[in-house]
């Protein structure tokens, strides 16, 4: 296959994927906003009926649990996951090699999302979006093209396309693709990537004019003894964060250990939600009215702040947590900004020295403590320079921004998509490759042409088949072809010619069924002596196969070599 036909295949698969994305991501904000003026959750609407008090407040009440029962029914029967799908489905795709869920339960998630972003629930339109992105990029990466490793630059360039589109920041959407999702660089996909981004930013801008996420003045750091004041605030940024992230996996192990229908416990959240907006309505959808308001001077007060602060890690938690569909990564922004405001409002109250505004402490406080939560430092560091255009603006949310990242790592890991991918069964903290070694399964490498005896034969019998394999080992079964033991050619050769198979064999210390993987082999076969090893059907002991060690580092061997191939791939 020549360059050129790889170059502009690519391109123009980018190129369709950053577009598609893009409209769609721009269509989930426009009908999740259109839900919320619909069902009185957007501000702007509760203004107009600010002269219906009753109306507004039997809405704030009603429609939370009622959009909870909604999403928790749809996802029940009408999704095969039963669960909302998001960033750490993409990223487990992308780094197994396998596809994503079915495109049918992508879209019950996608509008499950819609429903939970429209009727206030504490929830993020990121992670949904991401997810938008990466199953439009998979669909691009089905077709026979005859390019290899398509499907996780595919998914790439969808979810570029998707943060591009949402921020307004086509560097933050290709580093994010490649900082979170495909976790490598290599020039075959950096390429799409940045085609994809640079797609959606023009989609956002020339044909829909996007507003930014927020608009700020900043005259630079007036002091330079408050980079260690951001250091500071990075550093409390990430105990918040790492807080979050607990609660948010001990609401998801507390609804799994409730009796509750699984399609009713949406319905919980959006009760307390609905109860704790009658007196803070902006703990309600993404809060975008609060992220910008808490860039102004005394627009909260520092009581405020941290009754906000709270209020949101808790019913964000809880939301995620019990079921709605929706991200974190929108309610991070919110609490960051929010915790960085009183940061900064603490600290002109109780430290006597003089300072470069609030707007800076917010900014750095939204950035750190988000970034932790999404494990993705540089992309939200190149998400300040690209909204703010200040350079002095992006340098200080960077000090916060890494110190915050150097904490969480420490006490919690990289992420909670990561977090959430451990409780799956995948260690990404193994890198690419124990990812990829952990989930392909020993059995697609195991021998199935191997010396097997029955138990009732005779050593003689065995003796004089040996001699006819290559082998150091025979294997032996009783008549429903379940594993019995192993027969090494000394024990045979030293037996009694009439003594049978089954009382001589001896069980092999380690026996690996079909679920095993390749990384749980080479485990256990650290300090193995033998032939090999059996393999046995997990339901009724059978002897499906047998693995040499040979096997196993070769799978080890060609998993490593092309993943090599596949980060150094130039074109």
């Amino acid at each position: 296959m020549s360059p050129f036909y790889r170059i502009v295949v690519l391109t123009l698969i980018s190129i369709s994927i950053g577009a598609l994305a893009a409209f769609a991501a721009i269509g989930f904000v426009d009908a999740a906003a259109w839900v919320n003026d619909r069902l009185l959750v957007a501000p702007r609407a509760r203004v107009l009926y600010q002269d219906r008090p009753l109306l507004v407040a039997a809405a704030t009440i009603l429609v939370p649990p009622l959009g909870g029962l909604f999403v928790g029914l749809a996802l029940w029967r009408l999704s095969a996951r039963k669960r909302p799908l998001g960033p750490a489905d993409a990223i487990v795709s992308v780094q197994t090699r396998t596809p994503l869920p079915s495109f049918r339960d992508g879209l019950v998630s996608t509008g499950a999302a819609i429903v939970s972003l429209g009727c206030g629930a504490s929830v993020g339109q990121y992670g949904p979006m991401v997810y938008l992105g990466a199953m439009f990029g998979e669909l691009a990466g089905r077709l026979k093209l005859g390019i290899a490793h398509l499907q996780g630059v595919c998914i790439g360039c969808g979810v570029a396309a998707a943060i591009s589109t949402a921020f307004n920041a086509p560097i933050a959407g290709l580093v994010f693709a490649h900082e979170v999702i495909l976790r490598h660089y290599s020039l075959r996909a950096f390429a799409p990537t940045t085609v994809a981004s640079a797609t959606g930013y023009v989609v956002a801008n020339v044909f829909f004019q996007r507003e930014p996420l927020f608009v700020v003045t900043f005259g630079g750091v007036e002091h330079s003894f408050e980079f260690l004041l951001f250091a500071l605030e990075g550093v409390l940024c990430a105990f918040v964060a790492i807080g979050f992230m607990r609660l948010v996996l001990y609401c998801g192990r507390l609804a799994q250990a409730t009796r509750l229908p699984q399609a009713v416990r949406p319905m919980l959240a959006g009760l307390a939600v609905g109860l704790v907006a009658l007196e803070l309505p902006e703990v309600m959808g993404i809060g975008a009215e609060a992220l910008r308001f808490a860039t102004i001077e005394g627009a909260f007060s520092p009581v405020e702040l941290a009754v906000l602060v709270v209020a949101k890690i808790a019913l964000t938690a809880l939301c995620i947590g019990f079921g709605f569909s929706g991200g974190v990564f929108s309610p991070a922004l919110l609490i960051g900004i929010l915790f960085g405001a009183l940061f900064g409002t603490l600290l002109s109250l109780v430290v006597p020295l003089a300072s470069s505004g609030l707007v800076v402490y917010a900014i750095c406080g939204m950035m750190a403590l988000a970034s932790p939560v999404i494990g993705a430092p540089l992309t939200t560091i190149v998400i300040v320079f690209e909204l703010t255009r200040n350079y002095a603006l992006t340098v200080a949310a960077m000090v916060s921004v890494v110190f915050a990242n150097l904490v969480a790592f420490r006490l919690f890991g990289r992420s909670l998509f990561d977090a959430q991918i451990l409780a799956r069964g995948y260690d990404l903290a193994l890198g690419r490759d124990g990812a990829m070694l952990a989930h392909a399964r020993l059995a697609d490498h195991m021998v199935v042409d191997f010396p097997v005896c029955r138990a009732e034969a005779t050593m003689g019998t065995v003796r004089r088949n040996m001699r006819e394999r290559d082998w150091e080992s025979t294997f032996v079964t009783d008549e429903a072809g379940r594993y019995v033991g192993t027969l090494a050619t000394r024990d045979v050769l030293e037996s009694d010619p009439g003594r049978s198979a089954g009382e001589a064999a001896v069980r092999c210390p380690v026996v690996f069924d079909e679920t095993t993987s390749i990384r749980e082999a080479m485990d256990s076969l650290k300090n193995f002596v033998g032939d090999a090893a059996p393999l046995v059907a997990s339901s009724d002991g059978r002897l499906l196969g047998v693995v040499p060690e040979a096997v196993v580092i070769g799978a080890y061997l060609d998993i490593s070599n092309e993943l090599r191939r596949e980060e150094n791939e130039s074109a």
